[in-house]
């Protein structure tokens, strides 16, 4: 199989600014991927403008129950307003009840639909990893089987450091390795579930440990890290901004077009693809 790294951006369609990089992280860069909110704010420009300039951009669904408005009438989901407004715990605690999965199974049918409308996914994710939860995981297994969606993402993060304390000093570190240890053991269970249902899957995340703080060095130092052939995925949330904004979305914005760490990507043994092409 060999080495395999997927540079994927999440919230694709959530915004102008967030569309703005993923084409230009295409088109001038090594962006290979990004994940689909069928509920974006410029989700119609998405599919209408950005789409047709990627033609071999691969593609996830992005699913989302956790912000901006639901396709459904999910009440046990949302506020009177349609708007989501349950946190992660409330999906943990909740994942084992019928009637909340149902509600949930109904939303995200809606979502994957309406990218389908569109374009042929590739793969399924979710919006701060909520399809990760065992039993969503595994609903959501069922949904990328009808639907004909080959890989879905787990979130196995192997633990690395870079070089700089102020990253690690972070309040935000401490939180996100609670996230990791969190997420690793949900992997545990969920790569046997996809396995059971036939689905194919990453073996790395990068991304979690350091979110909120993803640059250039955070992936050489991740795949520096990965000895045997395996696919990794980065997860990164660009946008390109209309004005000189500087935060982590612009900082990620600019690894898509580091034309130094693509070179040390490759140098590392690593090809640079996408879940599209490994579908082939």
């Amino acid at each position: 199989m060999g080495k395999k790294f997927i540079l994927n951006a999440d919230d694709f369609g959530m915004s102008k600014e967030y569309n703005k990089a993923v084409l230009d992280g295409y088109n001038n860069g090594f962006l290979t991927s990004a994940s689909l909110c069928a509920n974006g704010n410029a989700f119609s420009a998405t599919v209408n403008d950005i789409l047709p300039e990627c033609p071999g951009l691969g593609l996830g669904v992005h699913l989302n129950a956790i912000e901006g408005k639901s396709l459904t009438k999910c009440k046990l989901l949302t506020d009177k307003n349609g708007n989501f407004n349950k946190g992660y715990l409330s999906f943990i605690l909740n994942s084992h009840k019928k009637d909340f999965l149902n509600e949930l199974e109904q939303e995200f049918r809606a979502q994957i639909e309406l990218v389908k409308k569109y374009a042929k996914p590739d793969h399924i994710d979710s919006h701060v990893h909520v399809h990760a939860i065992p039993e969503i995981f595994k609903l959501t297994c069922k949904l990328a089987l009808e639907y004909e969606i080959p890989f879905i993402r787990t979130q196995y993060e192997q633990m690395y450091f870079v070089p700089s304390a102020k990253k690690h000093l972070s309040i935000a570190y401490c939180l996100n390795i609670i996230k990791i240890l969190l997420l690793n053991t949900f992997t545990m269970v969920n790569k046997k579930t996809a396995k059971k249902n036939n689905l194919k899957t990453n073996d790395y995340i990068l991304g979690v440990g350091y979110t909120g703080m993803m640059d250039s060095e955070t992936v050489e130092y991740g795949l520096r890290n990965l000895d045997d052939d395996c696919i990794a995925e980065a997860l990164i949330h660009p946008c390109s901004y209309s004005v000189n904004i500087k935060n982590s979305h612009s900082t990620e914005f600019s690894i898509t077009l580091d034309k130094k760490l693509e070179d040390k990507i490759r140098r590392l043994g690593f090809e640079i693809t996408n879940y599209k092409n490994l579908s082939l």
